[in-house]
């Protein structure tokens, strides 16, 4: 029996399909949790589906995505993925969003050898740390966002800096590697304090105050959602981001900027999803399609559950099979088409070279947008093979 919060949807399936006409995709996300980023994620996937199937399917099989409900739960999704391959018996795992889930199920890809497609979760350690022969990663890693932030950090005349972020392992991870990377170009660089709230729960009030008393030059913000708009919200009140830099992990993404509207704060250095000033021949038709669909602009979501399920049939169809071993040397150096443009699964840690925009923040008709955006390339921001041996265990 499932736990309690596990929802199952599926997406592909046409009424007479026999199982053996169809190849069947196991995902997992943080639906009832996360709705802000894993509704549009969901309408991206969707999306991905419709097209794969219309274009043929996988090899002249339906594509089928079996979807689980995790409840934001690292137990409940290791419990949707055991569902998914034992009942299901699907080819593969993808999906999931906060970082500790994605370890959650990247150990037990692991385990169960079970090919997993890991869509959203940051944390470093899914590809290098922790990493393993299953495991694959979309999203550029908080290594990949921090290096394409620091590049510009790195500029600021600013010296004290404090950061905030949230106490799990997503919020960990970023602030360590943010540290590291900035501390190596500014060594004169001084950090004055550190704020840890839970994530999901900031009591913004004293995180607010507590940096205003270490009076940084510069903070970095690592919250999201709902915290970043408590965050902003008593930031903006005390005036603690009058006059002081800020550098923030994912705020220029659609879904967390959108809630903060006329309350923007503006200049704040950010990764994020610009749609509407991105002019690319591939993000053009893959707005277009989206747009035709939903009635609605895409989010980062939509963009990241789209080239999740994009990847995974481009793996599947490239195999020829669903075994497992099979997977892994297709997935491994695999180039595929993006609304981003190409990107590649490195064989070396299995991360793909998918890259982020770079920007400020800024208001425009009472609403937050980003300005002065400049793609970066995943490839450009991945350490060397060298590193990267030392940071992954063997196989």
């Amino acid at each position: 029996m499932l736990a309690a919060g596990l929802g199952l949807a599926v997406a592909g399936l046409t009424g007479t399909a026999r199982a053996e006409d169809v190849i069947k995709i196991g995902e997992i996300n943080s639906y009832s949790l996360l709705p802000a980023f894993t509704e549009p994620y969901r309408k991206g996937w969707q999306l991905a589906v419709e097209e794969v199937n219309a274009a043929g399917g996988i090899n002249g099989k339906k594509l089928v995505v079996v979807s689980k409900d995790d409840s934001g739960k690292p137990a409940d999704a290791q419990t949707a993925a055991n569902e998914l391959v034992s009942s299901e018996n699907v080819a593969m795992l993808a999906g999931t969003f906060l970082s500790n889930i994605g370890l959650a199920v990247s150990d037990f890809a692991n385990q169960k050898k079970v090919f997993f497609l890991a869509a959203e979760p940051l944390t470093d350690a899914i590809t290098w740390s922790k990493g393993n022969r299953y495991t694959f990663r979309l999203r550029p890693s908080n290594y990949m966002q921090a290096a394409m932030l620091v590049e510009e950090a790195a500029k600021l005349p600013a010296k004290r800096w404090a950061t905030i972020a949230p106490n799990y392992e997503y919020g960990q991870s970023a602030v360590a590697v943010f540290k590291k990377l900035l501390s190596e170009k500014r060594p004169d660089i001084q950090w004055v304090d550190e704020q840890w709230p839970p994530q999901g729960k900031i009591d913004a009030g004293p995180v607010v105050q507590a940096v205003a008393a270490a009076n940084p030059e510069a903070i970095l913000n690592v919250t999201f959602g709902a915290d970043l708009v408590k965050l902003v919200r008593e930031g903006n009140t005390r005036g603690v981001f009058k006059d002081r830099k800020v550098v923030s992990f994912l705020t220029g993404e659609p879904e967390y900027l959108d809630p903060l509207k006329d309350e923007t704060p503006e200049g704040w250095i950010v990764t994020g999803y610009p749609w509407y000033s991105i002019k690319s021949p591939e993000h053009d038709a893959f707005l277009k399609a989206y747009q035709a669909k939903y009635n609605d602009y895409p989010r980062l979501g939509s963009i990241v559950g789209y080239q999740t399920i994009k990847s995974a049939a481009a793996i599947l169809a490239k195999a020829g099979s669903t075994d497992v071993e099979k997977l892994i040397t297709a997935a491994e150096g695999l180039a595929v088409p993006s609304p981003f443009g190409e990107i590649t699964f490195r064989k070396i840690d299995h991360q793909s070279t998918l890259g982020a925009y770079v920007g400020k923040t800024a208001q425009k008709d009472g609403k937050g947008i980003m300005v002065d955006t400049v793609y970066r390339k995943g490839s450009d921001y991945l350490p060397g093979d060298d590193e990267v041996a030392k940071l992954r265990p063997k196989d």
